[in-house]
């Protein structure tokens, strides 16, 4: 099992930055991939960006050159930079691991609510 736990979100204005953080509760070189994923009000969730344990990337075309996604494998801890903040990334945003062995299987954390607004 994967606990995840999401913080650093919060309220900021348009153009602005925030870090989100997601701390696993055991080492991601055993996790196969990383994510964080996005819900606005009444739409579903959404992939925003993801690395693997070999430090592959991939970016929702929404947020590339805004948005980067790193990892600290001594703190177990993957991040999102966000710069550049829009309205429309108002959501909440999500963590996910997703392991492969020794069965697949998705981990999601509770959420942390991103606000963007004058």
């Amino acid at each position: 099992q994967v606990q995840l736990v999401e913080s650093g979100g919060g309220l900021v204005q348009p153009g602005g930055s925030l870090r989100l953080s997601c701390a696993a509760s055991r080492s991601i070189f055993s996790i196969y991939s990383m994510a964080w994923y996005r819900q606005a009000p009444g739409k579903q969730r959404d992939l925003v960006a993801e690395i693997t344990s070999g430090s592959s990337t991939n970016y929702a075309d929404s947020v590339k050159g805004r948005f980067t996604i790193s990892s600290d494998n001594a703190k177990n801890t993957v991040y999102l930079q966000m710069n550049s903040l829009k309205p429309e990334d108002t959501a909440v945003y999500y963590c996910n691991a997703f392991v492969v062995a020794p069965t697949r299987a998705d981990y999601w954390g509770q959420g942390t609510q991103v606000t963007v607004s004058s």
